[in-house]
């Protein structure tokens, strides 16, 4: 009963304190916590991870409570799932192994006064070997190189606005517009620029998936680096909330799969260009020391934080949290893919496979993370079934150039407040270190 207790005071000191920190999930009632057997989570191939599970209401252990567990490959229908009543809030489960790299998870589900509450948690099996398994064009490099030369004939034409409704003693806000690869066809973003005179070390933040306005980005010093964060569709970023939400209901609804038979026309072609064009832009303000550039992003924001990193060699650092569009052809292959997860369901089933494959190694970030040459960091966690593990590892592991890993294991598809802090002191080391 002792060790029990212990184990419980320790868990909620962990759980809790990071439950008041992070941005999300927000805290519940009943806490469903699932813990392998190894510290790091990691495992060779053929060890069989037991995981302990405890479920607590108001910080102590249920009594006679029924769970249903589910096994299963990172992102792959389960493979197993039972019951089991755990008699103190407490019991283990048996994953079984993997003979090749990959991710095993177990999920773990309560259902409690009408509520039901799930916890998760996923053991890495050799994952500094997990591959790819897009393959890699020999044009790649020339087919990117031709989009940017071919926009580079088209003047950006760039337009900033002030916006001083969302300036501050600290900052100055302004709307920015540029074109991007075509005539009439432009990027849309906000920039702060630091009040205090001088050139400023400059961030491009690229967005994650969706259609949104876009307020200044506290999370970073804005009163020390220049901001500029990009919208992709080709619209104001300071519309009313319908009108984003209109078009991501409507026109804007599965952008991810626009075009996507036909390489030149893909939807994120022009979305590439243009934020690679960002940095070009960011580069020529009086106000920007062009030798301190970086991107960062999350999700979208982070396949995109690759792509620019690898498009325009002005960009010195980048910061890519949980990158989405990774190894997208994994679910072709058995195994877990990145987000927008194509092939996985009934959605793709009238898209022209072959023509679609034939656009995907073009997009893939897998393909962009090989010519990485700066240094920068990807974070990331086990427990994402939104860019899963195994998607995420693809790119990680053929980055070639200065690299670190982030890794908080337990989170899913969110981040806690000391990753955004985290990020934060990175960036001020790297561009304004003496």
């Amino acid at each position: 009963m002792k060790k029990l207790l212990s184990l419980v005071v320790a868990l909620v000191a962990l759980f809790g304190a990071s439950a008041v920190s992070a941005a999300t999930p927000t805290d519940r009632s009943v806490k469903v916590i699932v813990m392998p057997d190894h510290l790091d989570w990691n495992y060779k191939c053929g060890e069989k991870p037991v995981f302990k599970v405890l479920v607590l209401k108001h910080h102590s252990p249920m009594q006679n409570v029924e769970v249903q567990y589910e096994l299963s490959e990172d992102n792959m229908p389960a493979h197993k799932s039972e019951k089991m009543v755990l008699k103190a809030g407490e019991g283990v489960i048996k994953l079984g192994t993997m003979k090749v790299p990959g991710f095993l998870r177990c999920a773990v589900t309560v259902k409690h006064g009408g509520f039901t509450y799930t916890g998760l948690a996923t053991a890495g099996f050799e994952v500094e070997k997990i591959k790819p398994t897009v393959e890699y064009p020999a044009d790649f490099d020339a087919f990117w190189q031709k989009a940017l030369a071919e926009s580079a004939q088209i003047p950006m034409e760039p337009k900033i606005t002030p916006a001083p409704e969302l300036s501050t003693g600290t900052y100055t806000a302004y709307y920015v517009q540029y074109q991007t690869y075509k005539k009439k066809v432009y990027f849309h973003g906000l920039m702060t620029v630091p009040t205090k005179p001088g050139k400023h070390p400059a961030i491009l933040r690229v967005p994650g998936a969706g259609v949104r306005s876009l307020t200044p980005m506290t999370e970073l010093d804005l009163a020390d680096f220049v901001v500029l964060q990009v919208g992709i569709h080709s619209i104001p970023v300071n519309l009313p909330k319908e009108a984003y939400r209109n078009l991501s209901r409507g026109a804007l609804a599965n952008y991810n799969r626009f075009n996507i038979q036909d390489r030149d026309q893909y939807y994120y072609k022009r979305v590439y260009i243009g934020c690679a064009r960002a940095i070009d832009f960011l580069s020529e303000l009086d106000y920007v020391d062009s030798e301190r550039i970086g991107v960062c992003g999350h999700s979208q924001g982070g396949a995109l934080s690759f792509v620019t990193t690898y498009l325009n060699p002005k960009v010195k650092y980048y910061y890519a949290h949980y990158p989405a569009l990774a190894d997208m052809t994994g679910y072709l292959n058995g195994r877990g893919g990145g987000w927008p997860h194509l092939f996985r369901t009934d959605m793709d089933k009238n898209l022209d496979k072959a023509k679609a494959l034939k656009t995907i190694p073009y997009y893939d970030v897998v393909n962009f993370a090989r010519g990485v040459k700066v240094p920068g960091v990807m974070a990331c966690g086990y427990n994402d079934t939104t860019c899963c593990p195994t998607s995420m590892f693809s790119v990680y592991n053929v980055i070639a150039a200065p690299k670190e890993l982030a890794l908080y294991n337990e989170i899913g598809h969110w981040l806690y407040v000391e990753q955004e802090e985290a990020r934060r002191v990175w960036f001020r080391e790297k561009f304004l270190k003496k």
